[in-house]
């Protein structure tokens, strides 16, 4: 925990987990106000989970969300009355803790003097000069003084925004590149399946923002709010405004954990887990050795979603702990998928199935998970019908391995970037925005008709590293992506169905047949993602080595 003083009766902190609360009781705290939206970011545990765990405690909380970049006016009102209201010393949280300070300081305009605001703030490391007009009299930042200005501005700090950066880099060394992105950890996602299925230690997933961006490219830590394309300009949270030449957007995607009734209530606790969360992933493990009997769930929620695969994964490696332990003969094992099909890759899906066989999991389509129920161990289903009817479906279940529905950021989703689905709208091929010549997406966030893998990123950025330098005039030609992304399908420990695919479910191997065949299970492919794989994003892909990605040119 980093916890600062602000006053003597409030302090403020990046965010905290369950299990530190017990510490922060312990400090003195009397209550504490969260002012992250809940499903912010996949290393957060939710209100309801904090405030039940702070109650035990002895301690009250609040809940006083804001997005980011969007502290409002009457949040800083509502602020203030709560640290007027709450029994002190109060401790507010926020993903930085820039949110906290940014109501604080808006709820004591007017009271406290304009310089002692500016000086506290700094101190707790927070410069709120971009907010003295604000501070003072409610006005903004007007739009055209940028704060900043950078040749290539990049939102999001994940393997997207990471690895174009350094393949820009590689091929001009003196760019002007910056990355905006509020987090302090950068995590290797694709690993969270191994740590559900007891392979991988959660700390080896993740890493500190500062090691991973690349030398020499500036890190504004910060949320972005809005965007502005038709003026090439960013506008951040605190009202700053950042400039930019070309932009690239790979910000990731958003986990609804809430679009699910009753789950962020029970997330992590009466057999709830799910592996898309940091922080439970090792919970997923924890279940998956406990059961002996009973019945576990898994599902899957309506594409996109990232790695489309992950929910089979979960499913094949507690499956083969269960089948190595001899208790699979007591385990009912269900899958409740919203879709149609087991994987939308045809050429796959016998070697799947022989493994549903083996583990007699029972497969229910047209299934999607509605809500849960976490103390009387139930969860709810609604079912699609043959006639396009729908009917509830309740289960009961020991362990649950839970999926999301998944959507782009909110502030991507309201944005002029964006397509009718919310994703941001590029052509396919070029990763080019179709309405603005000097922005580009890739990862997650893009609305192009990819499985949302890192593999796919792997692709993707070298191919956007050269269009944008074409944009800038240093290079000629156009880079094209194909499509490609990569699904390993853990179906047992030790073995992995390598599906490797292209646009269009066109299989795409990396490898002769005779070395790796993706359509059957193989013991060399597990190797490759147990052993090489992080070893291959660590150190090649977010540092710009583009192995075996180099882009096809089209002219």
């Amino acid at each position: 925990m980093d916890i600062k003083a602000l006053t003597p009766h409030l302090s403020i902190t990046p965010q905290i987990l369950v299990a530190e609360l017990e510490a922060v009781a312990q400090m003195g705290f009397k209550a504490i106000i969260c002012n992250r939206p809940d499903g912010e970011g996949p290393d957060q545990p939710s209100f309801k989970e904090m405030e039940q765990a702070a109650l035990t405690l002895g301690m009250q909380m609040r809940y006083l969300p804001a997005d980011a970049g969007k502290v409002s006016d009457a949040d800083g009102k509502t602020f203030g009355e709560l640290l007027a209201t709450l029994p002190g010393p109060v401790l507010a949280y926020c993903r930085t803790g820039m949110r906290s300070t940014t109501m604080w300081a808006l709820s004591q305009a007017g009271i406290t003097p304009l310089p002692q605001i500016l000086e506290a703030s700094k101190k707790v490391g927070f410069d709120l000069k971009a907010l003295v007009q604000r501070i003072a009299n409610g006005g903004k930042t007007p739009a055209h003084q940028a704060d900043a200005s950078h040749d290539v501005l990049i939102v999001g700090g994940g393997s997207a925004g990471i690895s174009v950066a350094a393949s820009l880099l590689q091929r001009s060394p003196q760019l002007d590149i910056a990355i905006i992105d509020p987090a302090d950890a950068h995590f290797y996602q694709p690993g969270w399946t191994m740590v559900g299925g007891g392979i991988f230690e959660a700390a080896s997933t993740a890493r500190t923002m500062a090691s991973v961006i690349p030398t020499g490219v500036a890190w504004i830590k910060a949320a972005v709010a809005a965007f502005e394309p038709d003026n090439s300009q960013v506008i951040l949270e605190g009202c700053r405004v950042v400039k930019y030449k070309q932009l690239v957007v790979c910000p990731g995607l958003k986990l609804d954990w809430q679009s699910i009734e009753g789950l962020n209530e029970t997330l992590g606790r009466n057999g709830v887990t799910s592996n898309y969360r940091f922080d439970l992933a090792p919970y997923t493990w924890e279940l998956v050795q406990k059961l002996k009997d009973g019945k576990a769930l898994f599902n899957q929620p309506p594409m996109p979603i990232k790695c489309a695969g992950a929910p089979q994964k979960a499913m094949y490696l507690s499956a083969d702990h269960w089948t190595r332990q001899g208790d699979l003969n007591h385990i009912d094992i269900q899958f409740c998928n919203a879709g149609a099909v087991l994987f939308g890759v045809a050429d796959y899906v016998p070697a799947l199935m022989e493994y549903v066989k083996k583990y007699r999991i029972g497969l229910n389509f047209g299934e999607t998970l509605a809500s849960v129920d976490g103390p009387a161990h139930k969860a709810t289903f609604m079912k699609t019908l043959a006639d396009g009817s729908k009917e509830k479906v309740v289960r009961d279940f020991d362990m649950i391995h839970v999926v999301p529905p998944q959507k782009a950021p909110d502030f991507v989703r309201v944005s002029p970037l964006a397509d009718a689905a919310g994703w941001v709208d590029v052509d396919p091929s070029s990763l080019r925005h179709k309405s603005y010549a000097n922005v580009f997406a890739l990862g997650d966030v893009a609305n192009t008709p990819n499985a949302k893998t890192a593999a796919a990123v792997r692709k993707q950025a070298p191919v956007l590293a050269h269009n944008v330098l074409v944009s800038l005039g240093q290079l000629q030609g156009e880079a094209t992506y194909d499509g490609y992304g990569s699904c390993p399908l853990t179906v047992e420990r030790g073995k992995i169905v390598l599906a490797e695919f292209t646009y269009g479910g066109k299989l795409a191997p990396s490898f002769p047949s005779w070395l790796i065949d993706g359509t059957k299970p193989s013991a060399l492919a597990w190797l490759l993602k147990e052993r090489l794989l992080p070893l291959i994003y660590w150190e090649a892909m977010l540092k710009g080595r583009e192995w075996l990605a180099q882009p096809e040119m089209v002219g």
